[in-house]
């Protein structure tokens, strides 16, 4: 009678209501199985206690107790216990038993999630919300059915647009075919006139070289012919020096011939590097241009147009591709306070600039008489982009080589793209003009006051884009930079311009960097 009692009472498990087998205890003093207390929290997911619902700590391992188990070795064999209180089954469905209560699971609990027993109702989710589990059932039921009809809706809606894809695919590669072979035929008529400006230029060279030789040469020849009648002379006279006998002395003077006259400044060889250089860029940019420009290429109509993606494409940002990929070589620059004219101010660390009615101080010594300001940065090589805002129109954006000129010459507000120098994109009300060289070409378009300019130096292209409300190629400038290029900017009264900066964007290399940079 006294091994019944201690079995109901202190060696029984709360879960399968048998005798404990490897009993283990928890931090809160309650005991259960080993194997019951595991597959409890592996039904409920969560590692409590089934008896007062304490949490088991985070990390902590199931210690086995030593008393409990040396007591069950010393107590004799019982019977199993009766039919009437069965381990609960592992089946699931409503024949399934509560782990705690041994009670059918009859309800469902939406607050937790689980299904429970109306001992659990009582105890435990007094306060939660429930529902009958075939009534649950059902409601869960329709909720998958309708999620599967919308997954074949946009099955159907993938296959449709994968469908378009591969349209696209065949159309770009028809495209891409069509556009490489008249690319093709273009750079093959390039190479070919490339080829005899070549011939024709160096020719040019030749003669320019031989004619200003032939005038080295000459100089040469009429200074050996001097100082030879000089050393003629010298010896003359030095001869008569030394003559003892004074009649003979004066004889030989009088027949002493006058010596040579000064042949006066050298005749300088009309040889300029800078002119042969302009040259080839004057016979260089029309090529490239017939290359490049825009409206000489077919548009590959017959491939037909590109069609965008259905509503389930993503659009990742606002930014057009173009953009972003100008960004890679993005520059942050700063104005060069020593250049800007007085009547400019600068602000935000040299990031701003704004025309004022009166000047801001005395003109610096390096600084332009016209309303101007240079970049502290210059390029020499690779490939450089930067981005400014405009307040209003009435702007001018360039790049120049070092000598573009600090005074104003003529009647002209700008010097920027008036001579060989510098190219520059002026932005009035009613034109936008694109000036090199003294000579302007009138532009189609109205850019907005997000501008952007990428100089390519490797490919000898300088272009000018507006960014807002879209991406709009303005104008492209074809060219053999030879120098550094600063970038350089006008701007009325009034006007703001600002260097936009990127967290991203690179450092400009500096003139020793560019110079080892390789090619």
């Amino acid at each position: 009678m006294a091994a019944q009692l201690l079995e109901e009472d202190l060696v029984t498990c709360s879960i399968c209501l048998g005798r404990y087998r490897d009993p283990v205890t928890l931090p809160c003093g309650h005991s259960f199985c080993g194997n019951c207390i595991k597959d409890s929290w592996r039904r409920c997911c969560e590692k409590t206690c089934p008896e007062c619902r304490q949490p088991f700590p985070e990390g902590a391992t199931l210690s086995r107790n030593v008393t409990l188990s040396t007591l069950l070795q010393a107590l004799p064999v019982l019977p199993a216990p009766p039919a009437a209180t069965p381990r609960p089954d592992s089946t699931t469905g409503h024949s399934a038993r509560c782990l705690r209560h041994g009670r059918p699971l009859e309800f469902f609990c939406r607050t937790e999630g689980l299904c429970v027993c109306s001992a659990c109702t009582v105890h435990d989710c007094s306060h939660h919300e429930r529902a009958l589990l075939d009534v649950e059932r059902r409601v869960r039921e329709d909720q998958l059915r309708a999620r599967v009809l919308v997954t074949q809706q946009q099955v159907a809606q993938a296959e449709t647009q994968l469908q378009e894809l591969q349209e696209q695919h065949s159309r770009i590669e028809s495209s891409a075919c069509t556009l490489a072979s008249v690319v093709s035929r273009r750079f093959s008529s390039l190479l070919q006139a490339l080829e005899k400006q070549q011939a024709s230029t160096l020719s040019d060279i030749e003669v320019a070289k031989k004619q200003a030789l032939d005038q080295v040469l000459n100089e040469k020849q009429r200074l050996t012919d001097h100082l030879k009648a000089l050393s003629q002379y010298d010896h003359g006279v030095q001869a008569l020096l030394a003559q003892a006998d004074d009649c003979i002395f004066f004889q030989e003077l009088q027949q002493l011939p006058e010596p040579t006259e000064s042949l006066g400044p050298l005749t300088s060889p009309q040889w300029d590097e800078e002119q042969q250089l302009s040259n080839v860029n004057q016979l260089l940019r029309p090529l490239c241009e017939l290359l490049l420009e825009e409206k000489s290429l077919p548009k590959a109509a017959d491939a037909g147009p590109v069609e965008a993606l259905g509503p389930l494409a993503p659009v990742p940002s606002t930014v057009c591709p173009l953009r972003k990929k100008l960004w890679q070589n993005y520059r942050n620059l700063t104005f060069d306070p020593e250049t800007a004219n007085q009547y400019l101010h600068l602000s935000h660390k040299d990031q701003r600039v704004t025309h004022h009615f009166q000047a801001q101080g005395p003109a610096k010594s390096g600084s332009f008489e016209l309303w101007q300001v240079q970049c502290t940065q210059s390029f020499q090589t690779g490939q450089h982009y930067w981005e400014v805002r405009a307040s209003d129109h009435s702007v001018t954006l360039g790049v120049t080589y070092p000598k573009l000129s600090r005074q104003k010459l003529g009647t002209h507000t700008d010097n920027i793209g008036r001579g060989p120098c510098s190219w520059g994109l002026c932005i009035q009300a009613d034109s936008i003009q694109a000036w090199h060289d003294g000579k302007s070409q009138r532009l189609r378009g109205s850019p907005g006051r997000l501008l952007g300019v990428d100089l390519n130096l490797t490919s000898g292209c300088l272009t000018f884009y507006s960014l807002e409300p879209c991406t709009q190629l303005l104008h492209t400038f074809y060219a053999v930079f030879s120098q550094p290029l600063f970038p350089v900017f006008w701007l009325l009264e009034g006007r703001t311009l600002t260097l936009c900066h990127q967290p991203e964007a690179k450092l400009p290399p500096r003139p020793q960097e560019e110079a080892t940079a390789p090619s």
